[in-house]
């Protein structure tokens, strides 16, 4: 078999695995969502350089916690779970430099304190009114550390 043919087979090969994976990133995503709606929700892994760190995903609210999956993952687990009477909302910012490019536009920088330090969040302004709105919407009785 000439060489070109082993090539034109190993493209096929490797444009039918991507194919594969575009369908099964979109399969998971309709099946992340099908108790409710999921939101693009960026978390912000490493603060250590500025406008660094960023992870594109989408957050779910399940009840009293906020699940984070990431963008490119077949996984159907969360990558990050935060309990909402572990999150106080500090402030909100915009995105800054580099941070424009690395996050999903018209989205806004937040800031939440949780037990183990704070979190920066990046999500539209509509998501970040229901995030607010599901953070006071907690039971009676129940108080944010």
């Amino acid at each position: 078999m000439p060489i070109w043919e082993r090539l034109l087979e190993s493209a096929a090969v490797v444009l039918l695995l991507v194919l594969l994976l575009g369908v099964a990133l979109i399969l998971r995503r309709r099946w992340l969502s099908r108790h409710g709606g999921t939101f693009e929700l960026s978390y912000r892994a490493r603060a250590t350089s500025s406008g660094r760190g960023w992870l594109l995903g989408l957050g779910r609210y399940a009840g009293d916690q906020l699940e984070w999956f990431r963008i490119f993952s077949l996984s159907p687990r969360p990558k990050r779970v935060w309990a909402r009477q572990t999150l106080t909302y500090v402030g909100r910012r915009e995105p800054e430099g580099v941070e424009q490019l690395s996050l999903y536009p018209g989205h806004v920088v937040i800031s939440c304190d949780t037990p183990a330090g704070a979190v920066e969040l990046a999500l539209g302004t509509s998501s970040l009114m229901g995030f607010q709105s599901w953070l006071e919407a907690a039971p009676p009785g129940v108080q944010h550390l």
